[in-house]
């Protein structure tokens, strides 16, 4: 089915159709698979709330900011691999990168108390807006994931995805690519790009679980699908924040 496409890794064709063609009873709903995005979500929070707390009262948080990381990358793999374990995994997956956000959070509040002092509490309103601009968008098919547009955000996710990869490996040889993480007018453009095509990966996603409920996806697949939504929304939320870095820098 070539209209089953989303630019997230965790939301792809291959991993829906092998999960349609098995047998079961209960079957994916949209509803369902909203309800399971609530609970990831009220978890991811928690453990945000905690690692915040944490950071604020002087604990050293970055060992702990990179178990996150690694653990959430095995268990985001897990997902992947293994769909049918989202109904535990995801959950465990949404404690471990809530943490990570936190950390991550703590530090661009620290980083930026005299420049942007409300600056988390922006990135966190701007991602709330920018998910239900999307969702509107998506229902009232203003924005329709057509074979077109779902090929450009597909590639163009990709296209960043590698462009990341590459700056990372060019990191650990001291080599850095200023407008990732500079306030330049062209580090400013790069981010909001790149903000563009996140949120554009929301309509791909909302479409993705609306197919996977209308082809009776297995009950499993509603983890699944929240565990992917979830996936979307974090970069999002993480690249809204640089961008607010970013212009901070300029003021």
């Amino acid at each position: 089915m070539a209209l089953f496409k989303s630019g997230n890794p965790a939301l792809s064709e291959k991993i829906f159709d092998r999960a349609i063609g098995q047998q079961h009873t209960d079957v994916m709903t949209v509803r369902g698979t909203l309800n399971k995005f609530g609970i990831l979500f009220i978890l991811a929070m928690g453990t945000a709330g905690l690692a915040w707390k944490m950071a604020a009262s002087g604990v050293n948080v970055v060992p702990y900011m990179w178990a996150s990381i690694i653990g959430g990358l095995i268990l985001a793999f897990m997902i992947i691999f293994r769909p049918h374990w989202a109904t535990w995994a995801a959950p465990l997956y949404a404690l471990v990168e809530g943490f990570f956000l936190g950390t991550v959070s703590s530090y661009y509040n620290f980083a930026f108390a005299k420049l942007a002092p409300n600056i988390i509490m922006q990135a966190v309103g701007l991602t709330f807006g920018v998910v239900i601009a999307m969702y509107v968008l998506y229902h009232f098919r203003v924005i329709k994931a057509t074979e077109r547009f779902k090929s450009i955000i597909i590639t163009a996710t990709a296209g960043i995805a590698v462009f990341y990869l590459i700056s990372m490996i060019l990191g650990l040889f001291g080599v850095n690519i200023p407008f990732i993480h500079e306030g330049s007018t062209i580090g400013i453009i790069f981010s909001l790009v790149v903000v563009g095509i996140a949120a554009l990966n929301l309509i791909l996603d909302f479409d993705m679980i609306e197919q996977g409920a209308a082809r009776q996806a297995p009950k499993y697949m509603e983890w699944y699908g929240a565990f992917g939504l979830l996936v979307t929304i974090v970069w999002l939320y993480l690249e809204i924040l640089r961008l607010l870095a970013k212009l901070s820098d300029r003021k």
